[in-house]
């Protein structure tokens, strides 16, 4: 996929989980089935992951590949980076990224406010991602909790599925 592509694909993905959150009833937001995040949870573990995202763009290109090297492979296409995280996801038997482990169920005064900074990270990494040359993209890797180290090509579109993954898991769960 070329930047164009997948910055319009992180788009349409978080613009289809947001307007489906707000569609919701505000209890849902808190209350969730048991065992199982709430919507408040899901949409704040979706911020946490690509904030980090989006700091590590923003650092100088020579600083990412000094602290976590360059890619010694091609690139996987979007189908293959999806295959990938749910083999992955199979191994890891439901452990979870320690930033969204035991984590706090989001009141409803915080819904507004979660969506709002959700839109704004998309959009930068929308910006980032148009910007950032196709030579870095391909050989620049930052690494993933779940998935290893990964082009940045690579970890952007699997954000983009990530929102993905989770907006379906809503749709089935609510």
């Amino acid at each position: 996929m070329d930047r164009k592509d997948i910055a319009d694909l992180i788009d349409t993905k978080h613009s289809e989980l947001i307007q489906w959150l707000e569609a919701q009833p505000l209890e849902s937001w808190t209350q969730g089935p048991q065992g199982k995040w709430t919507q408040g949870q899901q949409a704040l573990h979706l911020l946490q992951s690509i904030i980090p995202l989006n700091n590590a763009l923003s650092l100088p290109k020579f600083l990412i590949r000094y602290k976590f090297g360059k890619a010694n492979r091609p690139v996987r296409d979007y189908d293959s980076i999806v295959n990938r995280y749910h083999e992955r996801l199979k191994g890891a038997r439901g452990k979870t990224f320690k930033g969204s482990q035991n984590m706090k169920v989001p009141t409803v005064n915080e819904k507004q406010y979660i969506l709002n900074r959700l839109q704004t990270e998309s959009k930068k990494l929308q910006y980032k991602t148009k910007k950032i040359s196709d030579k870095n993209l391909d050989k620049l890797i930052l690494p993933h909790p779940l998935m290893g180290k990964m082009p940045i090509r690579e970890i952007i579109m699997w954000t983009a599925y990530h929102v993905e993954h989770h907006t379906e898991n809503l749709k089935t769960k609510y």
